[in-house]
């Protein structure tokens, strides 16, 4: 499963979101998202682990304060196209 994870601390790593998932279970993959022009991190990013993994920590992480900042951690959502924006 994928897991949005939201409103990070622009001062997080890859490392440490792979480290605050860890203890859920076994991870595929993590990523930060970043600006393009800045590399700074945009406060957002991925993790994909198993699914039995994934509904535990979001339970667990949903809501967590990490420096000073409410986690937003859910399913992903498949990105819409910009062919299905309604104007």
């Amino acid at each position: 499963m994928n897991i949005y994870v939201g409103n990070l601390p622009f001062s997080v790593t890859e490392n440490a979101l792979r480290e605050m998932f860890e203890p859920f279970g076994e991870i595929q993959s993590v990523k930060l998202i970043t600006d393009r022009e800045t590399g700074r991190t945009r406060g957002f990013g991925f993790v994909e682990m198993d699914n039995a993994g994934a509904d535990a920590a979001i339970k667990s992480l949903n809501n967590t304060e990490l420096e000073g900042r409410n986690l937003k951690v859910n399913q992903s959502e498949p990105r819409k196209s910009s062919s299905q924006k309604r104007w």
